[in-house]
């Protein structure tokens, strides 16, 4: 909610219900540097935790050229980026194979992949499921050579989570972009029912230490926020 609007800012007012990025943001009051109107129906719960995932997410998406028509590969497809990948991916006319745990298969298909399981075997499965034209590391788990096999191509391979991804020359994309497109965009999708992602756990501000630690060790479905 806005409490002060600053000098020259056009567009928004005091009380309005938005969303966005800043600094020192783990906080009762925070400047924000980019913001959008939420959406209708939207709780700033939900809300919270949307832009960091979706600057990612479309992010990565660019960097790896991938487009209608062609499939996507999303190892480690769960959690928040992943689900949004997945979504933005779909809206897009892409295809899309997504990697999780056991416990997660329903939920990547709910959400319009191709799932299969990150254990022994999984490159084969993949295969089976279709042509891989490019494909994206979320997890960091160790999968970089796999996944530039499965393309043919270090160049259509962007990881988000190894750092010696260009050892094997893969890209590593680790630093944030433009966040206002990608507010626009996730309103555009919000509003049309074409993108949700859930949050999997609510943490009191005085809790996020135990927050970061929860979603290091992975296994997360959509997204932990913090709550003032």
């Amino acid at each position: 909610m806005v409490d002060e609007v600053g000098e020259g800012v056009e567009g928004v007012e005091v009380g309005d219900g938005v969303f966005g990025e800043g600094v020192d943001t783990y906080a009762e009051f925070a400047v924000l540097s980019a913001w959008a109107r939420m959406p209708e129906g939207l709780a700033f719960e939900e809300a919270a935790g949307y832009p960091s995932v979706l600057e990612t997410a479309l992010r990565i998406i660019r960097e790896v050229g991938v487009g209608a028509g062609q499939t996507l590969l999303v190892s480690g497809a769960s959690g928040g980026v992943g689900s949004a990948v997945l979504q933005i991916a779909r809206a897009r006319g892409i295809t899309v194979i997504g990697t999780a745990g056991a416990a997660n298969q329903d939920y990547l298909r709910g959400l319009g992949a191709l799932a299969t399981t990150y254990d022994e075997g999984w490159a084969e499965r993949v295969r089976h499921l279709g042509r891989v034209d490019a494909a994206l590391d979320l997890a960091g788990s160790g999968v970089i050579r796999e996944l530039v096999e499965l393309t043919g191509d270090p160049r259509k391979v962007v990881s988000i989570a190894d750092l010696g991804a260009p050892q094997l020359g893969v890209r590593f994309s680790g630093v944030a972009g433009s966040v206002p497109d990608a507010l626009a965009e996730a309103v555009d999708l919000i509003s049309r029912g074409r993108l949700r992602i859930p949050v999997e756990m609510s943490y009191p501000l005085t809790e996020a230490a135990a927050a970061h630690t929860d979603s290091r060790a992975g296994h997360a479905r959509g997204r932990r926020v913090l709550i003032v």
